[in-house]
């Protein structure tokens, strides 16, 4: 039996020029990969005092919403994260919540205000994608694990404080299985080639 998906888009019309739209899903007992960068690659969460607001913020909305971070990555201009989430349709809430009280908070310590903090171009202020299965799963935790590598902070994620491990890989495998939080069934083309 697949989960019901509540979808939410900028537009009601589902394509634009033969290309389908981008849209968040809001769906119950789910895991959550979720990405946002500052606008124009802007290195906002540079000072500790920034990163700080990030995750005094994280923390408090994330707990308030119900998500469960399993493993999270904060970058100078950027965050990944991977957790689980009860209610669907508080992913709506969380993102607002999170990116309005940083962008606020995070401005108010730059010397100059960046008006549309985490929205880029197109309008878009984040990525999220339902996780289908356990090899997505694992490339994305992988993935969000070696975010300092990946941008040459340090070789390994146990030296960068900005890198947080809720839950061990195994553990939030066994976790997410148990409760059935893998949108299977939904194909996802990036995933589905080898390796």
């Amino acid at each position: 039996m697949s989960k019901p998906i509540r979808k939410a888009s900028r537009s009601l019309k589902e394509y634009f020029e033969g290309k389908h739209r981008y849209e968040h899903w809001y769906v119950d007992q789910q895991v959550y990969f979720i990405t946002a960068r500052c606008r124009d690659k802007f290195p906002a969460f540079a000072s500790d005092e920034a990163k700080a607001v990030f995750w005094d913020r994280f923390e408090h909305y994330t707990s308030e919403t119900g998500f469960t971070p399993m493993v999270t990555s904060l970058i100078n201009n950027h965050y990944h994260t991977l957790g689980y989430l009860e209610v669907g349709l508080n992913l709506k809430t969380l993102m607002q919540r999170l990116h309005g009280s940083v962008a606020k908070m995070v401005n108010d310590l730059l010397p100059e205000r960046r008006p549309g903090f985490f929205r880029d171009k197109k309008g878009k202020e984040y990525f999220d994608g339902c996780i289908r299965d356990e090899l997505q799963f694992r490339r994305a935790y992988r993935y969000t694990l070696t975010q300092s590598r990946r941008h040459a902070i340090c070789d390994d994620y146990l030296l960068y404080r900005h890198t947080r491990v809720r839950m061990e890989i195994e553990e939030a495998v066994r976790f997410a299985k148990e409760r059935k939080a893998f949108l299977e069934g939904v194909p996802y083309k990036r995933y589905m080639r080898d390796g």
